[in-house]
């Protein structure tokens, strides 16, 4: 990887876009400590005490939820507006010739995608402003109210454009690079307290090493997860169209292990933290005992963590792969899985192989979730991350250094493309 970054440094271009990415991530991190007016942040501190649907935004906003700074909404409203329109594109004729009209109809959706995203950002800054924060607010009037609630909005419009710039003329996905920085903020301070716990003798030296072996462990086994697939071999028949002759040459479908993401963490932590956060609302000993049961380690909360994990895991590739679909894109071009004919019996091969795929990789996705919460429990040491963070961040990285070396390998083609 560091030789990878070394020799795109040394590209005129690839350094232009790598300098232009960093750039936009300060201009964030600096935009995450600008208040908003007439907000008393020090009042919230009790909300992020605890393991809270609220702690779990503050981790994907970098911290800047819990200061409430312009950026404290972060990016989630975009992210909720996205996975709605994929949902949509499903069910939503219109949507899904769209989705198939290629560079216009993306447009399309990314049009819509952006006015979802305005309408949640609304919504949200508005039950944030009036409802759930309104004690931090310092004098609660229309105009006061208002005003947190526009600069709130636009903050999440900024965030957006700022995503869509770095995708454009920088490196990676935008959206998930700020993503990416709002967790890897987090780092150094959860580094520094551990190291001063340790001094103080509070943690024991071997519990943090050992702690450490076992986080590199799961980002060996995150990156296995992300990388893993399986390669369906596919064998195209030799068919003649006017005057030229097609197909004849072997490839494959590669069918990835894990082919969801972190979408299931990230539904199964957010639909968790909802009744906990719920009953911090009520002041009764019965709330007190649903809150408990519902607190992150707790026993209940581990086992249903698992269950919706491997519900949201098979939900989600069933809306993104499409084992009829696929057969029939293979039989209109002449293609066949050997062995196997086309049309039903190539369909039901890979609903079967997609579903035991599916399996693997939830199980693999739910042990990489839980892991750090057993260790965070049994050994009273803060992960940082955590197994949701740890997946995102791995990812990105991926990702960006696949994009910088298809970026490195078009330039070497580029004698050969004139």
């Amino acid at each position: 990887m560091l030789e990878t970054l070394r020799n795109a440094w040394k590209i005129r271009e690839l350094r232009q876009r790598i300098i232009f990415t960093l750039t936009m991530l300060v201009v964030y991190r600096l935009g995450s400590h600008v208040p908003v007016p007439g907000v008393n942040p020090a009042i919230l501190a009790d909300w992020f005490q605890s393991d809270n649907l609220f702690g779990l935004f503050n981790v994907f906003a970098g911290g800047a939820l819990e200061n409430f700074t312009i950026f404290a909404m972060g990016i989630m409203p975009y992210i909720t507006a996205s996975i709605i329109m994929q949902l949509l594109t499903v069910v939503v004729p219109k949507f899904e010739e769209w989705s198939k009209e290629g560079e216009e109809g993306r447009k399309k959706l990314g049009q819509l995608i952006r006015y979802g995203t305005i309408v949640l950002a609304l919504i949200q800054a508005t039950g944030m402003s009036v409802g759930i924060f309104r004690e931090a607010v310092i004098n609660p009037t229309f105009f006061s109210l208002a005003t947190i609630v526009i600069t709130l909005t636009a903050g999440t419009a900024f965030l957006m454009w700022l995503g869509e710039l770095i995708t454009e003329r920088g490196i990676g996905n935008g959206i998930s690079i700020i993503i990416f920085a709002g967790i890897v903020s987090r780092f150094g301070p959860g580094v520094l307290q551990t190291f001063e716990l340790t001094r103080l003798g509070e943690i024991n030296p071997f519990t943090v090493i050992f702690t450490a072996a076992i986080i590199l462990g799961l980002i060996v086994g995150i990156i296995a997860l992300e990388e893993g697939q399986r390669r369906i071999p596919v064998q195209y028949a030799k068919r003649i169209v006017g005057r030229k002759m097609y197909g004849g040459q072997s490839t494959h479908i590669p069918l990835k292990v894990n082919q969801s993401g972190v979408i299931p963490v990230i539904f199964a932590s957010s639909l968790l933290m909802f009744p906990g956060t719920i009953a911090q609302f009520i002041r009764h000993p019965a709330a007190r005992w649903f809150e408990n049961m519902f607190r992150v380690g707790a026993t209940l909360h581990t086992v249903l963590y698992v269950l919706l994990i491997l519900f949201f895991a098979y939900f989600y590739t069933a809306i993104q792969f499409d084992p009829v679909k696929v057969s029939n894109d293979m039989k209109k071009y002449g293609g066949f899985i050997p062995g196997l004919r086309p049309g039903r019996p190539t369909a039901e091969f890979l609903a079967r192989v997609s579903s035991r795929l599916t399996l693997a990789g939830a199980l693999a996705l739910a042990g990489i979730a839980v892991l750090p919460v057993i260790l965070q429990n049994f050994f009273r040491i803060n992960i940082i991350f955590g197994g949701v963070g740890m997946i995102i961040v791995v990812g990105v990285v991926l990702e960006v250094m696949k994009q910088i070396e298809s970026h490195m390998m078009m330039r070497s083609y580029q004698g050969f493309m004139k």
